[in-house]
Formats: C-alpha cells, structure tokens, sequence
C-alpha cells in the first residue's frame, strides 16, 4: 500500500497529479504510526545527544508534516473537489491530537532537557541550540507540565480551535463563491475598462451565459465594480453582498459569528491553563514584542502621527465627492470610485492606465531580475505535476548549484481560498551528505488571461507578487541546515514579514519598472512621465491606508485580551476602535470580523500587528538601499547574509542589528508614507 500511495512518496515533489481524497487517511495511519514509533524508540533509548534524540524525531514527525501540508495546501488551493474537503475535515482532529500528544510528552521531554544538559552540547551549533531552546519552551506551551487532568482539556481545546479554524475559512470560501450576479445589459457596467468586461464575458459564457456578464465577490471581479462602475446602485449591491459574507445574513450553516464567540472562549481557557492572563499574551510570549501593552502603545502611538492625515484624505475625498461628482454624502461604497477619480484628476492617470503596462511575462521577467541583481541568483522553468493548469514551478541556482524551488499559483478562482499567501512545502535540512532543497509554494489571486492575451496586473498586484516573493525568498534563501530554524521556521511571528514588505520596495523604482513593463499595444516600457504620476501620488491617501491597517490590529489585540472574550460583543468593540482611529465608517450591517480569517482562520489571532510592526523593520532595512542608490548586490548580500540566510537560528532584532549595525528605527516608515516624523 505505501508505495502506491502518493502521499508516502517523498523521493522529490509532490506527485499532485496522483493524489486523491481516499490516500488521505491511509497515508495518516502510516505516518502517525511512524511518528509514534521513533518516539517510542527515542524515549527507550534514553539518549541525550542530538543524533540520538533530535534528528530521529525530526525524520519522523518532518514525513508527517509534509504530507498533511500537501492536504492543507490542496485544501485551500482545489477544496471545492470532490471528497478533499470532508477527508480534511476528518483528520483535522487527529492530526492536531497527535502534536498535543507529542508536546505533553513528559518522557520526550525529559530526553530534550538531557540534550541541552549534555556537556558535550556546548560545542553545537548555534541553530542546534536555538532549535532546543524553541522545542524546550514549546513543551511548557503545548502543557508538558500541567496535571493529567488539565493536559486533557488542553489538548481537546487545541483539537477543537484547529477545526474552528479550518470551519471559519471555508465559510469565508463558500460565501465569497456562492454569490455571483449576471449582467444582461452592458449600459449597466459603465465605467468599467474593456478588459475587465471581457473577463466578466468570458467567465458568464464559462458558466453557460453567453452574452451576459459574470460579476463576484472574488478581488478580480469585486473591486473593478468597486473602484469605476458609474453605477451606484450597483456599487452598493456588491459591497453589500461582500459585507455580509459568513455573516446571519445569509445560510446558517456558513455564519461565522457562532464560530467567532467558541475560538475567543477556547483560546482565553487555554491561555490561562498556561498560566497567562489572556490569548493576547500567551500569543507574544514566541514574538518579538514583549506585551499586549507595548503592542497597544505602539499601534495608538502610530495612529496619534496618522490620523492627522487621514482626517485630511476623507475630507478632500469628500469635498471632491460632493463638488466633482455630485455624492452629497460619501458612502462605503463610494469609496473606492471617488478615490480613483480623484486620483485621475489629481494626478492625471488612472490605475487601469498604468495596468497596461504589467502583463505578466514582463512582471516576472522584472521580479526576477531585481532578486538577480540583488542576490546573484537564476530563475528556470520545470515541468512538473501540479494540482491545476495555470500554476507553474520554478527553480533559483546560485551558478550550477540548486538553491530551492517553488510553485506559483496566480489567478483566483472557484474553490481556491481569497487572498495571497506563501506557504512551504519542506525546508532545508542536511540529510547525512546531502543536503535537502526548499520548497514553498506562491498563491495569489489575480484576474487571469482573456483570449489570447496575457493576464495584466495592477500596480497593487505587481506589489502583492512582490511580498510574496520576499516570504518565498525568506524560506529558500536559507543557509541553515537544520530543520527547526532553517528558513521561516522559527522566525518570530511579527519579524516574518520584514522580507516580504521590503521586497514591496523595488515595485516603485524606475529603473525596476523599466525592465518589467511593455504596454498593451506599443510594447513600450512605462514612460517617464506616467512614472513621476505614479510617485507623485504614491502617498495618495496613505494617512487612510495607515489608519485602516490600525483599526484591524487594534481590534485584534484589544479582542484577544478582552476581560471575558466569550461574551464580549465584538461589533461594539470594533465600534469603540473606530471612533479612536478610523476616518470611514461602514455601515452598521457590516460584519467585516466575519471574514477577518487572518485573526480567526489563520496564524494572525492576538498578531495582525505584525504587518506594522515588520513595516518599520522593512523600510529601515531598504532605507539602507536608498542610502546606496538602490537595488545593488553589495547591499543584498549584507542582507541575504544578515537576515535571509540565518533564518530562525538568532533572535530577529539580533540579525536586524546585524544588517543595519543599530536598533530599528520608525523615520523610514514615516517617510515613506509621506508624514514627517514629527507629526502631532
């Protein structure tokens, strides 16, 4: 049976074009036995030395991992296949019950304190003793050290947020790809670009509607409506419809509000059989932050210097809605429409004209030139199995020598979870005489090719690919060997986005989009002109942008260390948040917490801050290039030595010291969105 099953395949990739729902379970049997097997073997052998403890254990329970992340990733990449879901369901308990186990471990336990006790450890590594100090600690976290009786309940409760987790994305899933709206008539999507009514074309004529147009709450067909249907009634119908999405408004069984209030009871009870206060502290315990105050005070602190500047930005929008277009009062649903056109008129160029110049050869073409120039590496083209026709797979030399590869997975569609993510599917590790590559796998949702031509990106999608790059450089870029620490593996939660902000950077040099830009129809490269637009408005309502990314991360952290998070009234917290840093209000049937899945169905709950945070790490780190006039590789290799390639092996502010040679500092972050640091 192992060797017809796909999933126990772990000689190269995985073998997507083989795997189905019925080895799913199978394959868990066999790994979970494995799994169970060397610990067994681990603890009666009663070593205390690295090879006789860590490296058997990290064969086993790194086949496990891999091979639930192949289930994991098909889930979120194909889930609406038949029989994927319910298999995934299934095992969720199981596969979280296994690692419970494993944390309580006593005996295990006892065998990693032996290892870190050994005298003849002094002389490891330093990822090898990071590895032990992380798996020490995570121990106590996973309540090695609670009575019997506690340890069961810790472990029922992270089997039941595990599923509660998976539930809340899929409702999300299910609800974004449940709604869609025909067009019949085209007067009706006024304002609206060609191409994208060509892919709204092409997608009802998909589903059996020729001569009609397909509209979703999908990103590629939402925010086109969103941001130029002249339509306003038709504006308000669709951000209506994604306001709602999970909510009590629609089917009972994909109401995310019932899951909301058990996973904040839940993770307060865990917290505090751990000993913390609250989630919010049990979360930052494995951060770079030292407490849900110091995370409060910075987030108010930034929204003190942005909200100036925002306050600025709605009432110019206003006051343009109101002369130019003629909306007396500026609704959610506005927006996004008054905005563009205030940029056209501001700045004299719309995002639609500067879309035409990312067709997604060139975008990639450009990216990979930029991680070129700035680490020495090549990118080539392999064919291998994939789990869908669009994605493609990569691989990055250093001269002759394979450095890693990864999947890129651009274009949304139906079944596939919304937004843009970048996950692994192995890390670096020796093996013996050999070394084993990293793998990762890139995942957007971009509006794909119509016809014969190229998909074109927007600006902010070219922006998206970029983060993402730098999340998969972050991994395969790694010099460290050793599993636990190699690329993003223990890297701290609010550290791991410095790569991918700072790669968002080289998005807005000239002599970067010189080399990944050809328009539509003359081929040309992005003109100087239309260049000095797009810098001139880069900082277009950024007091805006800023303050929205603070009402998600404030309502975060004030949520997970609220008094009784199991009964309080979230929609009234998110309300207090707005009235102290918010400058647009939603109407009151949004029920946005419903589809936050970053705090509620990803790795983000008591940590949104992150992206903050990181934001001020990475505009310091590429102030560095700034200061030596750009992209150049004697600045990307201080950084790839520095940050990429230690991985999680030292702490993140010791290999951000290393990089700039000082503490990180927030005038970059300031700069770069056009406020002066000294704003009131």
């Amino acid at each position: 049976m192992r060797h017809s099953n796909p999933l126990l395949d772990f000689t190269d990739l995985p073998r997507f074009d083989a795997i189905k729902p019925e080895h799913i379970t199978p394959a868990l049997d066999a790994l979970l036995a494995d799994a169970r097997a060397a610990i067994d073997a681990v603890v009666a052998a009663g070593g205390d030395s690295w090879d006789a403890v860590v490296e058997p254990l990290t064969e086993a329970t790194e086949k496990l991992g891999r091979a639930w992340g192949v289930v994991g990733h098909l889930n979120g990449v194909v889930g609406n296949t038949e029989g994927l879901r319910e298999a995934y369901n299934a095992e969720i308990p199981r596969v979280s019950a296994f690692f419970t186990e494993l944390g309580q471990n006593l005996d295990l336990f006892a065998r990693f304190k032996a290892v870190a006790a050994n005298p003849a450890f002094a002389a490891a590594s330093a990822a090898q003793k990071k590895v032990i100090d992380n798996d020490l600690r995570d121990f106590r976290l996973a309540g090695a050290e609670l009575p019997d009786a506690q340890k069961a309940r810790f472990a029922e409760l992270s089997s039941r947020l595990a599923e509660l987790s998976n539930q809340f994305s899929q409702h999300v899933m299910d609800a974004t790809d449940g709604f869609s709206l025909y067009i019949d008539d085209a007067a009706e999507l006024a304002g609206i670009p060609e191409d994208t009514l060509a892919m709204y074309a092409a997608m009802a004529e998909a589903d059996g509607q020729p001569g009609k147009y397909k509209l979703g709450l999908q990103f590629p067909l939402l925010f086109p409506v969103l941001q130029y249907a002249d339509n306003r009634a038709l504006r308000e119908k669709l951000y209506e419809a994604n306001a709602k999405r999970a909510s009590e408004f629609g089917p009972a069984e994909q109401d995310n509000g019932p899951l909301i209030r058990e996973k904040l009871r839940l993770a307060a009870e865990e917290a505090q059989l751990l000993g913390f206060a609250n989630y919010a502290e049990l979360s930052l315990f494995t951060k770079m932050a030292e407490s849900p105050s110091q995370v409060i005070d910075f987030l108010r602190d930034l929204a003190r210097r942005a909200k100036p500047y925002a306050e600025q930005d709605r009432a110019e929008l206003e006051a343009f809605a109101r002369d130019e277009l003629g909306l007396d009062i500026l609704q959610a649903w506005d927006i996004s429409y008054a905005s563009e056109k205030l940029r056209v008129a501001r700045y004299a160029f719309s995002e639609h004209e500067v879309k035409q110049y990312f067709p997604e050869p060139k975008v990639l073409q450009g990216l990979f030139g930029v991680v070129g120039t700035l680490y020495g590496v090549r990118f080539a083209e392999r064919s291998v199995a994939v789990w869908h026709p669009d994605v493609r797979y990569f691989e990055i030399f250093q001269g002759d020598t394979l450095l890693g590869g990864f999947y890129l997975d651009l274009y949304a569609r139906d079944g596939k979870r919304p937004g843009a993510w970048m996950d692994d599917v192995r890390g670096r590790r020796r093996k013996g005489d050999e070394v084993q590559t990293p793998v990762a796998y890139l995942v957007c949702n971009f509006s794909r090719p119509v016809g014969d031509k190229p998909a074109y990106f927007t600006h902010d999608e070219v922006i998206t690919l970029f983060h993402e790059c730098g999340h998969g450089l972050h991994h395969l870029l790694t010099r460290i060997e050793v599993a636990g620490v190699a690329g993003i593996s223990g890297v701290e939660w609010d550290a791991v986005e410095l790569p991918s902000q700072f790669m968002e950077n080289f998005c807005w040099e000239w002599e970067v989009l010189q080399g990944m830009t050809a328009h539509s129809e003359s081929g040309q490269p992005l003109p100087c002109e239309l260049y000095d637009k797009m810098i001139a408005a880069k900082n277009f309502q950024s007091g805006m942008q800023m303050v929205r990314q603070l009402e998600f991360s404030l309502f975060d952290m004030l949520l997970y260390t609220a008094a009784e998070p199991g009964r309080v009234d979230w929609l009234a917290l998110l309300e207090q948040v707005r009235d102290e840093v918010a400058v647009n209000r939603p109407p009151a049937y949004n029920r946005f917490p419903n589809s936050f899945s970053h705090i509620f169905g990803g790795g983000y709950a008591a940590g949104y801050y992150s992206y903050k945070w990181a934001e001020v790490l990475s505009a310091d780190a590429y102030a560095a290039f700034e200061e030596a006039g750009g992209a150049n590789a004697q600045v990307g290799r201080r950084f790839w030595d520095e940050i990429l390639a230690v991985g999680g092996s030292r702490p993140a502010l010791e290999s951000f010291r290393a990089f700039r040679g000082r503490d990180p500092q927030i005038d970059a972050l300031l700069r770069h969105s056009g406020m002066v640091v000294d704003a009131a």
